[in-house]
């Protein structure tokens, strides 16, 4: 039996005419999502997310990822387009949690349990079992208000799985994770696919996708194509400084088509698709910015080994 057994609590009804659920999982059909007086983020997507087994969505930022990933969970609606076959329990973990709340972990836990139909003793029961496997620093009496970022998104995993749930959408789950808690993640996600549970999940380290995911989808241009293999190669790394002065954040780069982070310190590192490094690079070069190293297939920005190193 897996450890996500009967003891996480029951199946809390959904509502509406998509929580009837479907045993083949979640299905979008044609479907459209944007924002009032803007361009469309998502347009004429199609994707299923099935039952048992995980689906992962890559693209860079601004690519429309969370949005689609709040599509899945029910959070936003679409302007176009049908969502079916989405189960009565969703389990969600944004992108950022909001920890800034006064009370503590556990009581936050329990509360969420309740309204999600557990009793006080088994939502306390069940939040204890997953903080503890979790390792939350501080233990479940602090405030989530002095919580770290990856502390901050132990909770957030947590609150997803108070339920079993029958789907479990996560906006780039292993971000501030320490090492431990990566590999505890990944025994939760096994075992809630083993329990049938339909995963879609995003994160921009595509060693991590490749290694957690039966299918993947690449979202470009607001549009959803199956990522064939050799999309998946491993990031680019490339280190950046204003020409001239000295390091500053100033300029968008986050945003930029084909950057998956940016990481500001002494120099802005970004990491980015390796099919997209060059437009990535000249976009740097005419804005003014030098390039002091790019590291082809480096597996993740700061990575000491692994990779091409050109030094510029």
């Amino acid at each position: 039996m897996s450890r996500l057994g009967p003891d996480a609590g029951p199946a809390v009804a959904g509502e509406g005419p998509e929580a009837s659920g479907q045993a083949g999982g979640v299905r979008l059909r044609d479907v459209r999502a944007g924002y009032p007086r803007r361009p469309a983020v998502l347009d004429g997507v199609d994707l299923d997310v099935p039952a048992g087994e995980a689906t992962a969505v890559v693209g860079g930022n601004g690519s429309g990822k969370t949005t689609l990933l709040k599509l899945v969970a029910g959070l936003v609606r679409p302007a176009r387009g049908t969502v079916t076959g989405r189960p009565a329990v969703v389990g969600y973990v944004p992108e950022r949690f909001p920890s800034h709340q006064r009370m503590s972990a556990l009581g936050y836990l329990r509360h969420l349990g309740r309204i999600r139909g557990l009793t006080t003793a088994d939502a306390d029961r069940r939040a204890r079992a997953l903080l503890e496997r979790l390792a939350l620093d501080g233990g479940g009496s602090t405030a989530l208000r002095y919580l770290s970022k990856g502390n901050a998104q132990k909770v957030a995993l947590a609150q997803a799985l108070l339920v079993t749930p029958g789907l479990l959408v996560l906006d780039e789950p292993w971000s501030g994770l320490d090492v431990a808690a990566h590999g505890v993640l990944a025994e939760l996600l096994d075992e809630v696919v083993g329990a049938g549970c339909a995963v879609l999940f995003t994160d921009h380290r595509l060693d991590v996708v490749r290694a957690r995911a039966g299918r993947v989808h690449r979202l470009d241009g607001g549009r959803l194509v199956a990522a064939p293999d050799g999309a998946l190669t491993t990031p680019a790394r490339v280190e950046i400084l204003p020409a001239g002065r000295g390091p500053g954040a100033g300029a968008p780069w986050a945003s930029l088509p084909g950057v998956l982070s940016a990481q500001v310190g002494a120099t802005v590192v970004l990491t980015v698709e390796q099919d997209r490094c060059d437009e990535v690079l000249l976009a740097v070069l005419r804005a003014g910015w030098s390039v002091r190293s790019v590291r082809r297939g480096a597996a993740d920005p700061g990575a000491g080994s692994g990779g091409s190193p050109w030094a510029l």
